[in-house]
């Protein structure tokens, strides 16, 4: 059985040139969706992001992740938030962090893009209850929640499947080598989407994209039984 869930590759280039090269390189390799990380870029104009998103043509998530959260973006928030405003009747979708203010998560959300509202702590995970109540506040401003965690051990990335298990329209991730295979498993809980490396890996973690599309087409007969 095919999976539902969706393989979105990160782009994160230095110049919207590459961007493009890099976006045709990722579809031709079979991504349902790509994440623009627009943070990622030396100097952002907005006129031109926006030429790339529609030249890009395919379905793509607005990304500018802020710095406390692994980003690379250098503007004041009121700039990073701006960008990624400018960018809704373009996106699918457009990922802006929990920690923002409320009434920028309201700013995006009002104009009808699907928002992934996004947690991210590289050092460790939570309890089950702890994510579940992130979890619970990211869907209550936006339409998909997304958490990714630092494992400590085994036992961590079994509470990412909990979490998976128990939330729907959630993203959740262990990061790391040791947590890499709850990105495959998210397919098996329905996650919307799963996010796979193109040509950079831009998390610890992730899995090619190749690899990734063979694993969830695999019927897991474990989960079945």
């Amino acid at each position: 059985m095919y999976s539902q869930t969706k393989i979105a590759i990160p782009i994160f280039q230095k110049n919207c040139k590459d961007v493009l090269e890099v976006a045709e390189d990722c579809i031709d390799k079979g991504a349902d969706v790509l994440e623009f990380r627009i943070d990622a870029l030396k100097n952002p104009d907005i006129a031109e992001i926006r030429n790339t998103i529609e030249e890009i043509n395919f379905p793509i998530i607005a990304t500018n992740r802020i710095s406390t959260e692994g980003g690379s973006f250098k503007g004041s928030e009121e700039e990073r938030i701006d960008i990624l405003y400018q960018c809704c009747d373009l996106a699918e979708y457009v990922d802006i962090e929990l920690q923002c203010d409320d009434e920028y998560i309201n700013k995006i959300h009002d104009t009808g893009v699907k928002t992934i509202v996004s947690y991210h702590d590289f050092e460790k995970t939570p309890d089950l209850n702890e994510i579940t109540y992130i979890v619970e506040k990211e869907l209550e401003l936006g339409d998909i929640a997304k958490v990714a965690f630092m494992p400590q051990n085994l036992e961590d990335t079994l509470t990412i499947l909990a979490v998976l298990s128990h939330c729907k329209d959630t993203i959740a991730i262990s990061m790391g080598d040791l947590g890499s295979y709850t990105r495959v498993m998210a397919s098996k809980f329905d996650s919307p989407i799963t996010f796979a490396a193109g040509r950079d890996a831009t998390a610890p973690g992730q899995i090619d994209i190749e690899t990734m599309k063979a694993l969830l087409n695999m019927d897991l007969n474990i989960m079945d039984e």
